[in-house]
């Protein structure tokens, strides 16, 4: 949890065609919804309380929840249009944060609803927020909880160099600041969809270069394509500055003992792939990333015991990239927070507004059609999305 005391909430948008009126989102659906809330926070304590920052180092982090701790739920109308909203045409970026550990249920007369969520990471990471996400809309639907409940006992994770105090040595020195980030003003969001056929595809193009590669899987090589379009839709600079991605992996099932599934928390291994310039903007980029990515997580991320290795190094060697041309992975398509149904049916979009960040990062998730395709999220310069959306095209009609 401590490495992303500083980090900016994770702020995600869940919207749901389903016409209805003002006085039936303000008399049934807004009731129901505070209802629910109520009760399943009563499951996810966590949520509801505080995260205590001590001014003494010598102390560390701790949540903190007592009774009469809340979480804010707001209530909203727009007029904005539906319809562009939950498209994926470039979508103006300039959004006013979202708070720490609050809601939002936003009504577009006769058209649908948002729902609207922010946290912040040090509470909990992707499949802890998607758990509380799917107990909360279960609650709404059916009036009982479908999924087990959490787990927050931090024993599960076995810490016996004592990595809780080797990272709190490296982040009590930086002040906690408001959880709000400037956001960039000139940016527009996309939404870009790779289909099942068209993952099939770049699979094929790895494989036909590495035919004895594994873990060639739908995260790799979407996350590959989409990195190597990125750096080549961006600014000339020298061949030999390194480029570098990281993403994060759930390895709660990958470490020894294995955690439980239900463990409310953050349970991360970092994955990472370094290249030069020059070589990922090549011919052979996106083939080699592919490879570098997928060697990472057989001989790291997957491997039992090796998931966690030299994680006591992982803040001081963060240090070493600063300042340098990287990219980031926002969500899961393992999470598929599309599926949380309040009774309202499959949400038809989800977008993670957290990628506007001053930062480059890409959104992942599941198609909200369910093909077996996924989605990425880009929150660039209107001139360089155009320039990605070229290129990123014509590579999948090559």
């Amino acid at each position: 949890d401590i490495p992303w005391l500083h980090f900016h909430p994770i702020r995600r948008l869940l919207f749901y065609n389903y016409p209805c009126s003002n006085a039936h989102f303000f008399e049934t659906i807004v009731p129901e919804l505070k209802q629910s809330l109520s009760l399943t926070l009563k499951h996810y304590l966590p949520l509801s309380g505080k995260l205590i920052y001590p001014l003494n180092t010598n102390e560390k982090p701790v949540f903190r929840y007592e009774p009469g701790d809340s979480v804010s739920l707001t209530v909203a109308v727009s007029s904005h249009d539906f319809d562009e909203l939950v498209g994926n045409q470039a979508r103006d970026a300039e959004y006013q944060a979202v708070p720490v550990l609050a809601l939002q249920a936003t009504l577009f007369p006769d058209h649908g609803i948002c729902i609207g969520f922010a946290n912040h990471h040090t509470v909990g990471d992707a499949s802890s927020i998607f758990r509380f996400m799917k107990t909360w809309s279960s609650i709404t639907k059916l009036g009982e909880n479908d999924s087990s409940l959490p787990v927050f006992d931090r024993s599960f994770i076995k810490d016996p160099i004592g990595i809780d105090t080797i990272y709190w040595k490296v982040m009590g020195e930086i002040p906690l600041k408001s959880s709000s980030f400037p956001l960039p003003t000139n940016r527009v969001r996309t939404t870009f969809t790779l289909r099942s056929d068209d993952i099939k595809r770049l699979k094929d193009m790895v494989l036909a270069e590495k035919p004895g590669l594994v873990q060639v899987s739908s995260f790799v090589v979407t996350v590959s394509y989409v990195w190597a379009c990125l750096v080549k839709s961006g600014e000339v600079v020298d061949s030999d500055v390194l480029e570098f991605l990281i993403f994060a992996a759930d390895v709660r099932g990958r470490v020894d003992p294995p955690v439980l599934e239900n463990y409310f928390g953050n349970c991360l291994a970092a994955g990472m792939a370094k290249m030069e310039h020059s070589r990922l903007v090549g011919e052979e980029g996106f083939v080699s990333v592919a490879e570098v990515i997928a060697e990472d997580i057989k001989n790291r991320v997957n491997k039992k015991g090796e998931a966690l290795k030299g994680a006591e190094n992982w803040m001081s060697d963060m240090k070493k990239f600063k300042g340098m041309r990287g990219v980031g992975v926002a969500g899961s398509p393992k999470f598929d927070l599309c599926d949380a149904d309040f009774g309202w049916g499959r949400a038809r979009k989800l977008e993670i507004v957290s990628i506007d960040g001053e930062s480059y990062s890409m959104s992942l998730c599941k198609c909200s059609d369910s093909d077996g395709g996924l989605e990425v999220g880009l929150s660039l310069p209107k001139e360089r999305m155009e320039a990605f959306g070229a290129i990123f095209a014509e590579g999948l009609s090559a």
